[in-house]
């Protein structure tokens, strides 16, 4: 059979996600894949370098049609920060549960490190990006060094809400997920209001009355 004369970066990926899902494992080799899919073995270098850099992108391309839907709404460009992250929960998730047979390969068996699962890199990469150009109102600390830390925070803290959510999502059996639904508008709204409307006062005395009654206890 003659070779296809090109081939794209989705038609790559398509072929990969058909093959994981219909034998629930991993190609063999670049080699046979690429002879599978009738296409050369050169072709596949010139996108990825393994099937992990494939399975990275993935991840990735999901993020970038999720900010493609988003960016191309005028509703979402007037949004506040807030209402552009659940936009992006909503619209993410639902690109998720279209591709929930892979997903689900990819990550069943890492639900517990999903925080340090190279597949998720380049996913993390393009999110918190994303969180750091929401430009979220934070508590004003008026130090440089803390101000750092604590836009590092935010953005990890960001960073593991999403894994959390994953997480909940992957164990989700209600129809249409419609609890991951809830528990994205709870969580994202919850977090939200923490950074809005906890003064730095009111955690440093509440950290305060925790270690004094932990001491009282004692």
């Amino acid at each position: 059979m003659a070779k296809k004369k090109s081939i794209s970066q989705a038609d790559i990926i398509g072929f990969y996600m058909d093959h994981v899902l219909m034998h629930n494992e991993n190609p063999k080799s670049v080699y046979s894949f690429a002879k599978d899919n009738n296409f050369e073995e050169q072709q596949f270098y010139e996108f990825f370098a393994s099937f992990d850099s494939l399975e990275q992108s993935i991840f990735k391309i999901f993020f970038d049609n999720a900010h493609a839907v988003l960016e191309k709404s005028e509703e979402y460009l007037t949004f506040d920060a807030k209402n552009k992250l659940l936009s992006f929960y909503f619209t993410f998730f639902e690109i998720l549960t279209a591709n929930r047979s892979y997903v689900t390969y990819a990550l069943e068996g890492h639900k517990s490190s999903l925080k340090s699962l190279r597949t998720l890199v380049h996913l993390k990469k393009r999110f918190v990006n994303y969180i750091e150009h929401l430009n979220i109102k934070i508590i004003d600390l008026r130090q440089e060094q803390l101000t750092k830390l604590q836009n590092r925070s935010l953005k990890e803290s960001a960073w593991l809400q999403l894994l959390l959510t994953i997480r909940f999502w992957l164990d989700d059996t209600s129809p249409s997920f419609e609890k991951t639904d809830l528990f994205i508008e709870k969580s994202v709204r919850a977090s939200f209001d923490l950074i809005d409307t906890t003064p730095l006062k009111s955690i440093i005395d509440l950290g305060k009355f925790l270690y004094k009654e932990k001491m009282h206890m004692n």
